[in-house]
């Protein structure tokens, strides 16, 4: 484990080269079977309300019924997530061309709103553990293969990847330290390797 500030990361955080390819995937991580959405922390069910007038447009009526069945939200104060469609996608998701996109995302990127969307799904490979201490860990999930292969390919680090969401979930001084731990635990893991040859 890696310790940053008060939170510990997951050490396969540090190693991992990931970019997203939505032409394989297909935004799959919005897709997923199991009937829950997307984790919410309790205030974002308020930039859900706020910002739903806004992003409406962009969903199906299929998803919209659903809505206005399920509500905008799910679960309890600390359990909130966003509903599913069929018990796969979420309810927010927008299709492009086949792939499954975030209509919040949408509307933050066109400057309907200003919230961008939920941080988990902003975090996401990276999942957020709160017990005794908070722990960011990596999920491993086979839809994301491809995002793996083209990290490597383009020699882009997750941790540089999710730049923008750990800076958003964490501030700048935590992304700073962040990155010098994980240059730190490379070199560490370099050295020990090279030791062992």
């Amino acid at each position: 484990m890696i310790l940053v500030q008060e939170t510990l990361v997951d050490e396969p955080v540090a190693s991992i080269d990931f970019s997203c390819d939505l032409k394989a995937c297909k935004g799959a991580c919005c897709t997923m079977p199991g009937g829950r959405g997307a984790p919410l922390l309790d205030y974002e069910t308020e930039e859900i309300e706020r910002s739903f007038p806004s992003i409406r447009k962009y969903l199906s009526e299929e998803h919209l019924e659903r809505i206005e069945e399920a509500g905008l939200f799910e679960g309890t104060s600390g359990d909130h997530t966003t509903p599913c469609y069929d018990q796969r996608a979420c309810v927010f998701v927008a299709y492009e061309n086949g792939i499954a996109k975030c209509s919040f995302e949408k509307a933050y990127f066109n400057g309907e709103i200003s919230w961008r969307k939920p941080i988990s799904c902003h975090l996401f490979p990276l999942r957020i553990d709160r017990d005794a201490r908070e722990l960011v860990r990596y999920e491993f999930l086979t839809e994301c293969q491809p995002a793996l292969e083209r990290g490597r390919l383009e020699h882009i680090a997750l941790s540089g990847f999710l730049k923008d969401a750990l800076i958003r979930a964490y501030g700048e001084p935590w992304y700073r330290e962040f990155l010098a731990s994980c240059d730190s635990w490379r070199e560490r893991r370099l050295m020990a390797n090279e030791k062992v040859v």
